[in-house]
């Protein structure tokens, strides 16, 4: 069984009415692990000031686990309105640095070569550190660090990031919304092939989800779900559900399968234990 690591900032989720919530990809994509029975290793940051709660609640996921203090911790307002949600961002942590990704991250991710790298802004990953990560590794990257602009207030998504991160990712994931930034509200197989990345997916949420690899497109239905969701993190338990599947060789529209069964799954128990 090959491992598979997860890399990115904690942030602090802000709903009206309740108390911060842990978020960031690390903590939805350890969630899915735990779902899947399946070990993983996190490389994370957060601000100083909030490291020892995270740090509690993560540790509580029982997986491998570095978590860096920075300056500041990520955080975002969330509102949610059925499947549409409005976002602003409230704080902006550090960016993961090119000596980071050779250093600490390396260590925590010895003998890691499927990794998904989980962004939460535009600057989190740097050209240079992204080129780093990916040196002997597979990377699924998620499109959140494409599209999301870096600056306080709400959020702004636009295509103006670097092209250059393209090259040093195997696998990008997209929720429709960021796919509709990056190639126009069509979603054409073609377009998503021309960003130049040989294994795109596309979230749809309760439509289920669009495969582009190998030059072949695939729409795959959604494992259905009743009640009333919380699909907040439903992103990137999809995303590290699908790497590994990946990494088990299963094949990329079969492991988007298998990805919409695990979110299906953590999902409905949201909604029981609500």
């Amino acid at each position: 069984m090959k491992p598979v690591g997860v890399v990115g900032s904690l942030a602090l989720d802000l709903f009206p009415g309740a108390a911060p919530r842990p978020g960031g990809g690390p903590v939805y994509a350890a969630q899915a692990l735990r779902a899947l029975g399946r070990p993983g290793t996190l490389a994370c940051k957060c601000g100083a000031a909030d490291r020892p709660e995270l740090l509690l609640h993560l540790a509580a996921l029982d997986l491998p686990l570095r978590l860096i203090a920075g300056r500041t911790t990520t955080s975002f307002g969330f509102e949610y309105h059925g499947e549409e949600r409005s976002l602003e961002v409230v704080a902006i942590g550090d960016p993961f640095t090119l000596d980071e990704a050779g250093g600490w991250v390396a260590r925590a991710l010895d003998r890691v070569e499927w990794v998904h790298v989980a962004p939460l802004l535009r600057s989190d990953f740097p050209v240079e550190t992204l080129e780093r990560l990916a040196r002997g590794r597979r990377l699924l990257y998620d499109g959140q660090g494409l599209v999301r602009v870096s600056e306080l207030g709400p959020l702004q998504l636009d295509d103006k990031f670097d092209p250059d991160l393209l090259r040093f990712i195997s696998m990008l994931k997209l929720s429709e919304e960021e796919a509709k930034v990056l190639v126009g509200d069509e979603l054409e197989p073609s377009a998503l092939m021309e960003l130049g990345v040989g294994e795109v997916v596309v979230t749809l949420g309760s439509r289920g989800s669009l495969v582009v690899a190998d030059g072949q497109a695939e729409r795959i239905p959604a494992t259905p779900i009743r009640g009333e969701l919380d699909p907040t993190g439903a992103g990137d338990a999809f995303a590290i559900s699908y790497l590994v599947a990946r990494s088990a060789g299963q094949s990329p529209a079969a492991a988007a399968r298998r990805a919409s069964a695990v979110v299906a799954g953590i999902l409905a128990g949201r909604a029981r234990q609500g």
